[in-house]
């Protein structure tokens, strides 16, 4: 739970300065954000949080 809210916390964050930037627009990063949304509604949220896990322990042991 806590690497979820850490991540999501870090997406948000970048969102906020690509829109901030003008880099991403409002469109595409309303597009990302139900992407994310409906992503975790289905059966690939299950390994992307075992793939970010073991991401952030492996970067984690350096």
């Amino acid at each position: 739970m806590a690497v979820t809210v850490s991540l999501v916390a870090l997406f948000g964050l970048v969102l906020f300065f690509l829109l901030r930037s003008k880099t991403l627009g409002y469109g595409a990063a309303f597009v990302a954000a139900m992407f994310g949304f409906f992503l975790a509604s289905t059966g690939a949220a299950g390994p992307i949080n075992q793939l970010a896990t073991a991401v952030i322990s492996a970067v984690g042991d350096l």
